[in-house]
């Protein structure tokens, strides 16, 4: 910044962080950015879509990755089977 009180020139970088400073944030909170304010609809009780618990999710991805191991001994066992 100049001393005078006059503004950068514009390409600097000293004009940059000016722009940036004086750059007003989308959300309604002093530390949250737009983006925040976004992700958090996905978190809220009103976004639409299916409303699954973590637990639920859990399970499922366990029980998805013993699936595939069960698939993988048949396949297995299966091949073992044939060339006999």
């Amino acid at each position: 910044m100049a001393l005078n009180g006059a503004a950068p020139p514009r390409g600097s970088a000293a004009a940059t962080a000016a722009n940036l400073r004086r750059r007003k944030t989308g959300g309604t909170g002093g530390a949250s950015g737009g983006t925040a304010g976004n992700m958090l609809q996905f978190y809220t009780d009103d976004a639409p879509g299916l409303k699954i618990s973590p637990n639920v999710v859990l399970v499922m991805s366990i029980g998805f990755i013993a699936f595939v191991a069960v698939l993988h001994v048949v396949g297995k066992l299966y091949l073992v089977g044939t060339k006999a």
